[in-house]
């Protein structure tokens, strides 16, 4: 029951901060490797292919929000109620332009990311300026061009794309950078939020699979109930953070969730350094 008790916990810290610009990472940090050691539980290995699971239960919740766009961009079927002036819309090709920079960078540098970025003080400093990012974004704030996704340029999915390539340093916050781009090149605040979750079902669920590929030996029955038990906790609070999130974010902005950023990391400090 303690690994049911831990698998719906952390799939609970997934789900809450995978999108929120907050840092999966950082909470990860403080909740796992400080309460609970899930790599104590049964090995690094599994540990490692569990937070793959449940990364893709809130990949999964993002998609079920997002379904009738994705229908959509496929060409299957049109969105029945969605605002698009002068008749442009986001195009497949505009998320592709937003993927390719991180994307890139992600295969080149995976290894030394991986070997040397991860640590307690990597993650905080990340964390730190990502919320600097975040409160110049709210600061800043130019005049909004976008006011819906739709709207989106190719120049500005290029500079959002350019600009999600900081996330690659851990705790920095896919979300948190490329909302905060998109508001600094004069996307409105849902406008970026929901480029952002949009992009981030390929570019994740691409990741995600490889990691599946990469520790599918480890996927036994004897861990299974501990896997799906992570997997469901992650994508039911994903499903109620996002919802709750995309309809916060235009009252609240930024930089409450910046000065929650710096705390986090003092406190990440504090314990371990």
């Amino acid at each position: 029951m303690w690994e049911i008790f831990v698998a719906i916990v952390l799939g609970l810290v997934e789900g809450l901060t995978e999108f929120a610009p907050v840092s999966s990472t950082g909470h990860m940090i403080i909740v796992d490797d400080l309460l609970f050691k899930s790599n104590e539980l049964f090995g690094n290995e599994i540990a490692n292919a569990f937070k793959v699971v449940i990364q893709l239960g809130s990949i999964l919740a993002v998609a079920v929000i997002f379904w009738d766009r994705i229908l959509d961009l496929l060409g299957l079927r049109k969105m029945k109620t969605v605002d698009r002036p002068s008749g442009e819309r986001l195009s497949l090709l505009k998320i592709f332009v937003g993927l390719v920079p991180a994307g890139i960078l992600g295969v080149l540098f995976e290894d030394y990311i991986d070997e040397h970025l991860f640590s307690v003080k990597t993650v905080a400093i990340g964390l730190l300026i990502g919320a600097f990012l975040m409160i110049a974004a709210d600061k800043i704030k130019p005049r909004i061009q976008t006011a819906t996704v739709d709207e989106i340029t190719y120049k500005q999915a290029l500079g959002v794309g350019l600009i999600q390539c900081l996330s690659l340093w851990p705790g920095f916050s896919r979300s948190g950078s490329t909302i905060s781009g998109g508001v600094l090149l004069g996307l409105s605040y849902r406008a970026s939020a929901d480029f952002t979750f949009i992009m981030a079902i390929p570019i994740m669920a691409g990741a995600s699979l490889l990691k599946v590929v990469k520790y599918w030996s480890y996927f036994t029955l004897d861990v299974l109930p501990f896997f799906v038990v992570g997997f469901i906790s992650a994508f039911i609070f994903a499903l109620i953070c996002i919802r709750f999130f995309l309809k916060l974010i235009e009252k609240i902005k930024l930089t409450p969730f910046a000065i929650y950023r710096i705390v986090l990391a003092a406190i990440i400090l504090f314990i371990y350094l």
